[in-house]
């Protein structure tokens, strides 16, 4: 076996292996949150109340950039990101022209917390998605009382049955549902309740971006389901293809986070795409 093949051999079995400790160590915390928050505190706080944003309906406005700005400090791939990112000046940058924000609230492995979700929602008209490993329905609950419009479930962590069951209770609460997939094997995974389906370009086993193979994929998707590219985006040109194949939303992160400057970024990317367009 050569060298690039044993890398190979192991980099799948590390990212294999840190994506079930990631789910393995979310249900613990999960377990114990729930014996510290019961459900009917979440249920008492005042955002928990609050109107629903739609990020289905932004996506689809006629001038929408399409593009799910996210913010995020760090990654199990990349590690630390921009350790001196400042929440509300970039949320408020990213508010002016995208169609949602994603807020990372994984905090063990992505830097974030609830905090982070619920200061933006308090300086932010956009809808707010939460980006975290949802394994419970307990956790639907909490993504109501901490602001989200919008939950993500990855197939790669679930069952179809837990899918359908955790898409199920996140309706019944007002949150919409960004089913995210990597694989065509995964499309089975999609249901009556999963109306946005992301796919996420990079190989979770290689961490390589293929857009081609997402395109592909794309095709086998139902019509009536709002499609979301993620994962290496970094042109306008990706997304002139991308949106050439029936595509409505682009999740960006890693592209403004790393810079010194994420707002700045963010602000020239939609200028270069507005102009790009026109």
């Amino acid at each position: 076996m050569t060298n690039s093949a044993l890398k190979r051999g192991y980099e799948k079995n590390s990212v294999m292996n840190i994506l079930e400790k990631i789910v393995a160590d979310k249900r613990n915390e999960v377990a114990m949150k729930k014996t510290i928050i019961p459900v009917g505190a979440w249920k008492r706080l005042p955002l928990y109340s609050e109107k629903r944003l739609s990020l289905k309906k932004s996506l689809l406005e006629q001038n929408s950039t399409g593009i799910i700005a996210e913010f995020k400090r760090k990654s199990p791939s990349k590690g630390l990101i921009n350790a001196d990112a400042e929440l509300g000046d970039i949320v408020s940058a990213y508010d002016l022209h995208a169609a949602g924000i994603s807020i990372l609230t994984d905090e063990k492995y992505f830097g974030g917390t609830n905090d982070d979700l619920i200061i933006a929602r308090e300086v932010v008209t956009t809808p707010l998605l939460r980006k975290d490993f949802i394994i419970d329905e307990y956790q639907l609950e909490e993504a109501r009382a901490i602001g989200a419009d919008v939950i993500l479930l990855i197939a790669s962590c679930l069952t179809k049955q837990e899918v359908r069951q955790l898409a199920q209770k996140a309706k019944s609460l007002g949150l919409e549902v960004l089913l995210e997939l990597h694989g065509e094997e995964e499309l089975g995974h999609i249901c009556d309740e999963t109306e946005i389906i992301g796919i996420n370009n990079r190989d979770l086993k290689t961490f390589t971006v293929d857009i081609e193979r997402s395109l592909l994929m794309a095709k086998k998707i139902p019509a009536d389901k709002i499609k979301i590219s993620e994962s290496g985006i970094n042109s306008v040109e990706s997304i002139k293809l991308f949106r050439e194949n029936g595509f409505h939303g682009f999740l960006i992160g890693e592209n403004f986070m790393k810079e010194k400057n994420p707002a700045v970024a963010f602000a020239s990317f939609v200028n270069k795409l507005k102009n790009g367009l026109a």
